[in-house]
């Protein structure tokens, strides 16, 4: 099992006159669209994989830009906005990529955006409902599936549905997680950092994150079955501190400041970068 270390269409967003430009670029093999500048991968670089905290939403400089700095070696953000495990795990292009990296940052996603017994999501917007199988219409035969465009919308109305019957939906995504990210593991050939990024701890035992609670659904004993298969997992909580800071310093059309408020300002990325970067120092140094 990997060492246990614990931690206390995207173009501009704006604040008054001055934009965020996120510089979108591609890389040869992947149909993922990432934040910029263009980056050279010959050579030694460390993967940042992850979803819209990763990306840096709203943000100038996120954690893999500070990491940088300190391990003075490229650290390639492949974040992707609202990323679940199928938005890499269906990129061959990507992982190819990321597996000549000297190691690989792995944010881990939660367990609501990924196609699973129950219902299948867009292969890269990982967000987006496409339908329900036949077992979820059967567990949920009065609810209309086709009143669904996200998937958070439509976890929210099943919980309200019926909290007993959501309680098997979500044991089911809970276990297509588990299997998802242990495949994603074994696929991407470098070592591997899985990192914890959240307000909150992992629940306890089998006890998981609700849906306002991102990672949603994700417990300990989930993140312990998929750690063993990582080099390090590292559990980055932000603090109060950084908490409190709301939006200070980001970025967004003022339209966009409740989303703002959900997503890490500046200080949790440096708490991030700070946690991340002497775990892979050893890691690069062995």
């Amino acid at each position: 099992m990997g060492e246990w270390i614990k931690v206390g269409d995207m173009g501009f967003e704006r604040v008054g006159h001055r934009p965020l430009d996120y510089r979108p670029v591609t890389y040869d093999g992947s149909k993922l669209v990432f934040r910029g500048p263009q980056r050279r991968l010959t050579g030694d670089f460390v993967a940042c994989l992850g979803g819209t905290e990763t990306y840096g939403t709203f943000i100038d400089r996120p954690y893999p830009d500070l990491m940088e700095r300190s391990l003075a070696l490229p650290c390639v953000n492949f974040g992707w906005p609202n990323a679940g495990v199928d938005a890499f795990l269906k990129d061959e292009g990507l992982l190819d990529i990321v597996s000549r990296a000297r190691a690989v940052v792995l944010q881990v996603p939660g367990a609501m955006n990924l196609s699973n017994p129950y219902y299948r999501v867009h292969p890269r917007r990982n967000d987006r409902f496409l339908e329900a199988t036949q077992r979820l219409r059967r567990l949920y035969p009065e609810v209309d599936f086709t009143e669904f465009h996200f998937t958070r919308h439509m976890m929210r109305r099943l919980e309200d549905v019926s909290p007993d019957r959501f309680a098997v939906l979500r044991e089911g995504l809970q276990e297509a997680w588990v299997t998802a990210m242990q495949t994603l593991l074994e696929r991407i050939a470098a070592p591997v950092v899985l990192m914890w990024f959240s307000r909150h701890l992992p629940g306890l035992g089998h006890e998981a994150a609700g849906i306002a609670d991102d990672p949603a659904y994700v417990s300990r004993a989930m993140l312990r079955a998929v750690g063993a298969r990582a080099a390090r997992v590292v559990e980055v909580v932000i603090s109060p501190e950084a908490c409190a800071q709301g939006t200070r310093g980001m970025r967004f059309d003022p339209m966009q400041e409740a989303v703002a408020a959900d997503l890490p300002g500046l200080l949790a990325h440096s708490e991030a970068a700070r946690a991340l970067s002497p775990v892979l120092e050893n890691l690069l140094a062995n």
